[in-house]
């Protein structure tokens, strides 16, 4: 089968209007804003990954409809992404993805397409990602036994661009041999499951049964169900978790029975500006879509409705929250999950796995470099003068973004560098920085830096430069800072860079000292400095001649 539900064609976005199926597959093309906009708000187009991404392949319709002899009206764009980010207020791929693809506004609707398209294929490896790490929690959990699994909504192809979440765990459990049956929550009022699982789930050939969404907690207690598994529209900090309306219930009744609660989604679905579920918008919907069905109408004219289309489930009830990252999310029942490739809540885990890697490298040596993940107006990053290589999640430090300053109750000392850091959270919408000391990096920042002065390395002619996040996929301008005594007058020079350009790249050198990359999320910024890394050893290796200057001039590498 096809596992793209978002194609884009000459133009416009063609996708599967969703509100036809099961019975039949009609194509839906969108070639204007307005267009995209109402797929979304009609559910056309639904799921919290695949409202995301043709919400940006709707910035890339806008650019080019306000793009006239090359020029582009970036304040009309920009009204228009602003229409398309407030379509559907819950779920914050959304606004993540318009955000992601807004930055290339500017350079015309070739770039915004470019990263669009990017999107789209990270997501298919993000999502099987996810699913092969949820797969492998469900059967450390629910052993030696083919597996009845529980799912609410739609979370396969459909509601993302390829694979799916829960339903893409689902398909991995499948192809393992692992699954007996799914039970499959009609998901009132709209139907989801009975109309777009059921259908995906008969595509896979995965065996099924459908129920109605009060028989769920029965299933469980008469022994139908091992574990539940769902997918989310936001995660905050401490785990909670918005998803479709009904899940809540779920939550409550599989903990009553002892029965695995999991959630499947994407990074992009976890919101590290929202601390609790106490703060999500939960969306409400038409008293139409509760009155009634297909036309029909199953309440008495007039009757008052209460519609939320989410509810929001508790993080201590989720046994854990999975991404392609793993278990980054764990309930306060949850300590069979401990042997599952997991990160904390505020991802000390995470960041301190990936320092181990980077420390097996040679690149953060000994104790040097830093790695931190922001949550919120807090930052969470290594504490000061621990080897990398024996980094455990107990070592991170709780930093506030504003100054740097530990917050309360820390057992570890910040490093200087965390100003560094610092520095990127406050100019930059960056979400996670990886500060090491590779050798080639190092040695080229070394030797094209001034001791008192910000200077500009222009890299030319390399394909790895499109792996860095810059403007320009052919070239690229990495500023160069001085390796002050003064640690913190680095992160002001940073700042203060970062702040008078904004359209820098998400990399930088730092003289005798080493480099700083950061991005969306940790994965992406790890990336983005193993990718800089090697392109310095290209430009060792080639042998390229290479002039350096002094403040404000560009010095360039490329073809001699």
């Amino acid at each position: 089968m096809d596992d793209s539900s978002l194609i884009w064609d000459d133009g416009a976005l063609v996708t599967i209007d969703q509100r036809g199926l099961p019975h039949e597959v009609r194509e839906l093309r969108l070639d204007t804003v307005d267009a995209v906009i109402d797929a979304i708000r009609v559910l056309a187009i639904r799921g919290a990954p695949a409202i995301g991404i043709a919400g940006a392949f709707g910035v890339v319709i806008a650019t080019t409809a306000h793009t006239v002899d090359g020029v582009v009206d970036g304040v009309r764009v920009q009204a228009d992404a602003d229409r398309i980010a407030a379509a559907r207020p819950t779920a914050v791929n959304l606004a993540w993805a318009v955000r992601r693809v807004r930055a290339k506004v500017a350079q015309g609707a070739a770039a915004v397409l470019a990263e669009t398209l990017d999107m789209l294929a990270e997501d298919g490896r993000v999502n099987r990602a996810a699913a092969t790490h949820a797969a492998d929690l469900v059967q450390r959990l629910c052993p030696d036994r083919p597996l009845r699994v529980l799912t609410h909504c739609n979370t396969g192809r459909l509601a993302t661009s390829a694979f799916g979440t829960a339903i893409g765990t689902l398909r991995v459990l499948s192809d393992r041999g692992a699954i007996e049956n799914v039970l499959v929550d009609e998901t009132r009022p709209l139907l989801q499951g009975a109309r777009l699982t059921t259908w995906e789930l008969a595509e896979a050939g995965i065996p099924h049964r459908l129920t109605i969404d009060s028989a769920a907690a029965w299933a469980m207690a008469t022994g139908q169900v091992d574990c539940v598994l769902v997918g989310a529209d936001r995660v905050t900090v401490n785990g909670d978790v918005a998803n479709k309306i009904g899940t809540y219930s779920l939550a409550l009744a599989a903990r009553h029975h002892g029965i695995p609660f999991i959630v499947v989604a994407p990074e992009s679905t976890r919101d590290p500006h929202m601390a609790t579920g106490r703060d999500i918008v939960v969306e409400e919907r038409a008293a139409a879509e509760v009155i009634g069905f297909g036309g029909v109408a199953t309440a008495p004219e007039g009757t008052e409705v209460f519609n939320p289309a989410f509810d929001v489930t508790p993080g201590e009830l989720v046994t854990a929250v999975v991404t392609e990252l793993g278990v980054v999310h764990r309930g306060t029942d949850s300590s069979s999950v401990d042997g599952a490739r997991t990160a904390n809540p505020l991802p000390g885990k995470a960041i301190a796995d990936i320092a181990r890697g980077l420390y097996q490298r040679g690149w953060m040596p000994g104790t040097a470099g830093n790695i931190s993940v922001r949550t919120g107006d807090t930052a969470v990053i290594t504490g000061s003068g621990l080897s990398k290589g024996e980094l455990t999640e107990d070592d991170m430090v709780t930093v506030q973004v504003t100054d740097s300053t530990p917050t309360a109750g820390n057992s570890r000392k910040p490093s200087a560098e965390t100003t560094i850091h610092t520095a990127a959270y406050r100019a930059t919408a960056a979400q996670a920085v990886v500060h090491i000391h590779p050798p080639y990096a190092t040695a080229l920042a070394t030797r094209s830096g001034a001791s008192d002065a910000v200077t500009v390395l222009r890299i030319s002619d390399y394909e790895l430069i499109k792996g860095l996040g810059g403007t320009d996929p052919s070239v690229i301008d990495i500023p160069v800072f001085p390796n002050w005594a003064d640690v913190p007058r680095i992160g002001v020079d940073i700042e203060r860079y970062l702040t008078d350009h904004p359209a820098a790249p998400p990399v930088l050198f730092i003289s005798g000292h080493g480099i700083t990359a950061w991005g969306d999320n940790l994965s992406q910024a790890r990336d983005r400095a193993e990718c800089l890394e090697a392109l310095c050893e290209l430009v060792a290796r080639t042998g390229r001649r290479q002039a350096f200057g002094a403040r404000d001039e560009t010095l360039e590498i490329g073809l001699t």
